[in-house]
């Protein structure tokens, strides 16, 4: 059965799975105090998530990771849902930061996150070595947001206008699955 559990105390018990998702243990420092770490548990422990505060209408998906072997089982899908349902009554809108990798911005995409913007160089200028995720050297962070007070799917215009804003943050020649 999967529980899904706040931690308070000893969040670095969990910093093997964290570090999947963001490579740099300093980066995580930077978040993990002052984040809400969740965990999910199937029998044993399958992904982990941590969202922070960023003002009094908007929080942000700092990192989700599930190990490898599980990955693709609906594990972090849960947690998104499960964030977004408790996060729903506190905030307006949830940010989540990730590399231009055209399976990663599905996922989100499909977890109903739309493109909002473009950090330039983030990953050159914040990491110590360069990162590199399905093949693709990480450069800058795309945002992608989430309107937690509206979780209807998005209307075939809606679909239009974020494929258009995806197509003119993305590059041409990156693919993302529809």
């Amino acid at each position: 059965m999967v529980k899904i559990e706040k931690i308070i105390e000893n969040k670095k018990q969990f910093l093997d799975l964290l570090l999947l998702a963001d490579e740099q243990e300093n980066m995580i420092d930077k978040y993990l105090t002052e984040g809400d770490l969740f965990a999910l548990y199937d029998d044993d422990l399958k992904s982990v998530c941590v969202v922070v505060p960023i003002n009094s209408e908007t929080c942000e998906l700092k990192n989700i990771a599930t190990y490898e072997r599980y990955q693709g089982k609906g594990y972090g899908r849960k947690l998104i849902n499960f964030i977004s349902n408790l996060y729903k009554y506190e905030y307006k809108t949830m940010l989540v930061g990730t590399g231009e990798t055209p399976s990663i911005l599905s996922f989100y995409e499909n977890c109903g996150f739309e493109i909002s913007h473009r950090l330039k160089n983030f990953f050159t200028d914040n990491y110590d070595h360069p990162m590199f995720e399905d093949g693709i050297q990480l450069i800058d962070m795309i945002y992608l947001k989430k309107d937690l007070q509206n979780n209807r799917n998005l209307s075939q215009t809606g679909k239009t206008k974020q494929k258009k804003l995806r197509d003119s943050i993305i590059p041409k020649d990156s693919k993302i699955t529809e």
